[in-house]
């Protein structure tokens, strides 16, 4: 499925435990500082796979196809990645699905009304929405010659805003214990390779990339890099 399933494994073998961690399950909302950004930290990925190489579409598949396999994989790499998390996120610790600068997502609902609600109900819409995305023959095919739907991109680039901002709450609240578990090189290798990926094949708009750029521009994704064949 695509580009996103594995990287080769290069991660530090040393295990970082920060001295000012000293509690789980408290998001970090109210910092000033975002730990993310410390240079320490943000150089740490679990490879050094080019990912404009592994993200540009490769010459004779089908645009739609390769779209469909890796939000296929990318679907599955952070909603796994999320549910490492998953206990950590409730209610009390998340009353409200918000990213970077206390941005907050709104769920909308079939009948269009915007439900403010905690990130775990947040994050569990979103990705319930997705699996049965995936998982609709007449969205996402797998029988040889099936055609994908008109206006597929646009399904597409729903599903890649929501695992944008999974992960931008991850980074706003979550990071201590990102940090605790010791999976940041695999936090910051998912994102990486998803911005990429999106600014590749034009999924995502700078408004909904803006509450993460000061990160993009850390880890030195630039906006000039979308390629005229996507």
């Amino acid at each position: 499925m695509g580009g996103c399933h594995s990287y080769p494994s290069e991660a530090d073998d040393t295990t970082l435990q920060p001295s000012d961690i000293k509690t789980l399950g408290i998001n970090n909302n109210n910092l000033d500082e975002r730990p993310y950004l410390q240079p320490q930290y943000v150089c740490q990925r679990i490879t050094t796979t080019d990912m404009h190489t592994l993200t540009t579409l490769p010459p004779g598949v089908d645009k739609s196809e390769w779209l469909a396999s890796n939000t296929v994989a990318f679907f599955k790499h952070i909603n796994l990645f999320s549910s490492a998390l998953s206990e950590f996120c409730t209610p009390s610790t998340c009353p409200t699905a918000c990213g970077p600068g206390n941005t907050v997502y709104t769920w909308t609902d079939e009948q269009g009304r915007k439900l403010k609600c905690s990130a775990p109900l947040y994050f569990d819409y979103a990705m319930s929405y997705i699996q049965d995305l995936l998982t609709d023959e007449e969205v996402f095919p797998t029988k040889a010659g099936s055609a994908f739907p008109n206006g597929f991109i646009f399904l597409v680039q729903k599903v890649f805003l929501l695992l944008f901002r999974t992960l931008a709450h991850i980074y706003w609240s979550h990071y201590r214990e990102t940090l605790v578990l010791g999976l940041q090189p695999h936090l910051n290798t998912l994102f990486t390779h998803l911005s990429v990926f999106s600014l590749q094949h034009g999924l995502l708009d700078p408004e909904d990339t803006q509450p993460m750029q000061d990160l993009i521009s850390a880890l030195g994704l630039g906006q000039g890099q979308q390629t005229s064949g996507s």
